[in-house]
């Protein structure tokens, strides 16, 4: 007796398994879209006549999604930010209509940056946004100084090896790395031997975070860079910059100090 309520239990349970799964599966196929693309409605709302700090917003019921501003994402429909970068920009919102996603932009154009910029963004590119900055590492090769150096991956002063310092430097130790914000997030590497890349960067100032795009960090080594091109910020001011990586493609941390060109 008790083993046919056992089976018979087990029967119920996987007819029930069934049942949710056949639902779940017809949802799936039913599954409608509440809008067409053309239909959502993207604003961008300044604060001044072409001012810097923007609202940007999804203003349709029933699309959900978020914001790719450039220098970040915005897990919501709506968000504030002050943009530090002159001249038009597009802003992609990406989402869902209820049975597709899509990809809209808006253009936005900043004439004025009216309001501050954070700190870091001055201290990385100068007050002159548009002409930008240039940085050197802080030593040369064989001085016995730390600016290019493996490091522990849980600190970025626990030296392992001071390969710049020492016997190692880099290809690239008389190079520098320029950045400025004339009409974008402009990257540009100068490997100190006549070849010069230009490219793009973001400064993600809520996670102290430098990121590289289309061209390598100074200080260029397979084994030595992040793949990923993203480096923790450890130190930011007027006058110096280090930048760290607790991965990098050999397997160790590595360290990066630079200073201002002269």
């Amino acid at each position: 007796m008790k083993r046919n309520n056992i089976i018979q239990g087990i029967f119920v349970g996987l007819l029930a398994l069934l049942i949710v799964s056949c639902d779940a599966i017809v949802d799936e196929q039913f599954l409608e879209n509440n809008t067409t693309v053309e239909g959502v409605e993207l604003v961008a709302t300044q604060n001044s006549a072409n001012g810097n700090t923007i609202e940007l917003s999804m203003n349709t019921p029933g699309v959900t999604g978020y914001w790719n501003y450039n220098l970040g994402v915005a897990l919501t429909n709506k968000v504030e930010i002050v943009y530090p970068i002159p001249g038009t920009s597009t802003f992609t919102f990406v989402g869902t209509l209820g049975a597709e996603f899509f990809e809209k932009t808006i253009d936005v154009t900043v004439d004025v940056l009216d309001t501050p910029l954070e700190q870091d963004w001055y201290d990385l590119v100068s007050d002159n946004t548009s002409a930008g900055k240039t940085w050197v590492f802080d030593g040369s090769g064989g001085d016995n100084g730390l600016w290019w150096f493996m490091s522990d991956p849980g600190n970025p002063w626990g030296v392992w090896w001071n390969a710049g310092g020492t016997c190692c430097p880099p290809g690239d130790a008389n190079g520098s790395m320029t950045f400025n914000l004339d009409g974008a997030a402009n990257y540009i590497y100068d490997d100190g031997n006549g070849n010069v890349t230009n490219a793009s960067f973001v400064l993600d100032t809520e996670n102290q975070q430098l990121i590289f795009s289309g061209a390598s960090i100074l200080g260029y080594d397979a084994d030595r860079v992040n793949p990923d091109g993203v480096y923790n910020i450890v130190e930011l001011s007027e006058d110096k910059m280090v930048l760290f990586t607790p991965t990098n493609g050999g397997g160790t941390g590595w360290t990066w100090v630079l200073v201002p060109a002269e």
